[in-house]
């Protein structure tokens, strides 16, 4: 089920990541451990007061092609700011491709700190990469998931070369259904989904693919590209915190 596109201003995906990049870090409130690894931990952002989101638990989970380059930082202002409304925020770092992490070991990552000892809970919201480990989240039952602009169909993924072949990567030869959502399905928690329709780093058409096939909602944004929605301050970053809240209903 998708809903249509929204109208907007179109956007410039460059601008889009820059504009990401500029926001200043925001360091948590507390970092825990949940394993032995140094990327086996979870940044803590502690809820204001404000809004009727106080209470809600939130995990988030970044994207960066499940490569090691890419870490947590770059979620820590989306972090912060979900903290600011009210929300009790886990950041989940796990093991990457280049710094022990690939398949299966990412996903056991993200399912042991979202699964176990109250590390994260509640909702989990992925962005890209982090978007594909939740929405297998949602298939393994373990949470209800919002993913924004997911890497929802690795065959899909795989055969478009993203990223320079980064869907490879993360397999290390391992089968391509063993990893992938669409081999999941049917999802045994709620999934929702939203996609930037100017997405080239991860094209729409593959959450379109697999919310056909899930049943699952899809939200399509006119005008965004791959990290306005993750962004505080633009406009997608409004389309994401109303999702949040109409998913805790």
């Amino acid at each position: 089920m998708s809903d249509p596109a929204d109208s907007g201003s179109p956007g410039d995906p460059a601008a889009e990541a820059g504009a990401l990049l500029a926001l200043p870090y925001a360091p948590p409130d507390e970092t825990v451990a949940y394993g032995p690894h140094p990327s086996q931990v979870v940044d803590r952002y502690l809820p204001g007061r404000r809004g009727r989101n106080a209470g809600a638990r939130v995990a988030l989970l970044h994207g960066g092609f499940w490569r090691e380059a890419y870490d947590r930082r770059h979620l820590a202002p989306c972090a912060r700011a979900l903290a600011e409304l009210g929300f009790e925020v886990a950041l989940v770092e796990y093991r990457r491709v280049g710094g022990g992490g690939g398949w299966p070991e990412s996903f056991l990552d993200v399912r042991r700190a979202v699964g176990g000892d109250g590390a994260a809970a509640g909702l989990v919201v992925g962005h890209s990469a982090g978007g594909h480990l939740a929405l297998l989240l949602a298939a393994a039952g373990v949470a209800p998931v919002v993913a924004l602009a997911p890497v929802a169909d690795l065959a899909l993924a795989d055969e478009l070369g993203l990223s320079g072949g980064a869907v490879r990567e993360f397999l290390g030869g391992a089968a391509c259904a063993s990893a992938d959502p669409m081999a999941w399905l049917p999802l045994r928690a709620p999934a929702r989904l939203l996609h930037g329709a100017r997405d080239t780093e991860v094209p729409v058409t593959l959450s379109r693919r697999f919310a056909g096939a899930a049943g699952a909602p899809l939200r399509v944004l006119s005008g965004v590209g791959h990290y306005a929605l993750i962004t505080p301050g633009a406009g997608a970053f409004g389309a994401l915190v109303a999702v949040l809240g109409h998913s805790r209903r």
